[in-house]
C-alpha cells in the first residue's frame, strides 16, 4: 500500500532517479518534473501529498515556482537545494516552504522529513483539536491542557501556540512568526519572540532547558514538535 504520491521538481536526472528509486523503495508512489511549468501542470493535474521542490531551475526560479504553487496548494512542499545561504533558506520558509534540505543530502534524513512533514498534513486536516506529545490544544475553546492538566495562558501566548500547533513540524521563520502575531511593523522586534518562547517552554515543556515541542532552528526560527 503506498504511503502517498510525491511530486519531484529537478533538473538534475541524476537527482530525479536518485529520488525516485528511494522513495519508491520506501512505498511512495513518485512522479518527477524537469521544469518549473512542468511541475505546477503536473501539480495542478494530479495534487500530490507532498512536493520536493528545486531552487535552481532551468526556467523559473525555485522561489517563483514555490509562490506559484502556494497560491493554491496547501500541502507540504519542501525545498531540497545546492543552495545553502541563509538569505534563501529564510525567503523560501517564509514563502511557505514547509522544509528547507541542502544538498548533498542523506536519505535517511529526507525520509525523516518528509514522514513529519506528512504529518503535519494530517493535522492540519484536524482541527480545532490539536494533540501534540503530552500537549492538547483546543482551537475552538482557546484552552490548553498538559498531561490532562489546564494550563492557563496569556491571549498571545494562545496565539503563538496556535500558530505553531498549526504548523506542526514546519520550519517557521522569526520574520513569518513576527509579522503574523505582532503585525508587519514588528518583524525585526526578535526579542518579543525570544521571550514569549521561553514562557511557552516554561509553562508547557517538562524540561524547559531542553525543550521537546519548541525548537530553535539556529538562526532561523523555531520548529514544533
Amino acid at each position: 500500500m503506498t504511503k502517498g504520491e510525491i511530486l519531484v521538481i529537478d533538473d538534475e536526472p541524476q537527482i530525479r532517479k536518485l529520488l525516485k528509486i528511494s522513495l519508491e523503495s520506501n512505498d511512495y508512489k513518485v512522479t518527477t518534473a524537469s521544469t518549473g511549468a512542468e511541475g505546477i501542470i503536473l501539480a495542478a493535474n494530479h495534487p500530490p501529498e507532498l512536493i520536493i521542490l528545486d531552487i535552481g531551475l532551468p526556467d523559473k526560479s525555485g522561489h517563483e515556482i514555490l509562490q506559484d504553487l502556494r497560491a493554491w496548494y496547501e500541502k507540504s512542499i519542501i525545498i531540497l537545494s545546492v543552495q545553502n545561504s541563509e538569505n534563501d533558506i529564510i525567503q523560501a520558509l517564509d514563502n511557505g516552504a514547509s522544509d528547507y534540505l541542502t544538498k548533498p543530502f542523506r536519505t535517511g534524513e529526507l525520509l525523516a522529513r518528509i514522514r513529519s512533514s506528512m504529518r503535519a498534513n494530517q493535522h492540519a486536516e484536524f482541527e480545532p483539536v490539536i494533540l501534540a506529545g503530552d500537549l492538547e490544544v483546543d482551537l475552538n475553546s482557546r484552552t490548553v491542557t498538559r498531561n490532562g492538566d489546564a494550563v492557563k495562558l496569556t491571549a498571545t501566548e494562545f496565539n503563538l501556540l496556535k500558530l505553531f500547533s498549526t504548523n506542526k513540524g514546519k520550519v517557521l521563520t522569526h520574520q513569518f512568526i513576527l509579522k503574523e502575531i505582532w503585525g508587519v511593523g514588528a518583524q525585526n522586534e526578535t526579542q518579543y519572540l525570544r521571550v514569549f518562547v521561553a514562557q511557552l517552554r516554561k509553562k508547557l515543556e517538562k524540561d524547559p532547558n531542553h525543550p521537546k515541542h519548541f525548537i530553535t532552528e539556529s538562526g532561523v526560527g523555531y520548529r514544533f514538535l
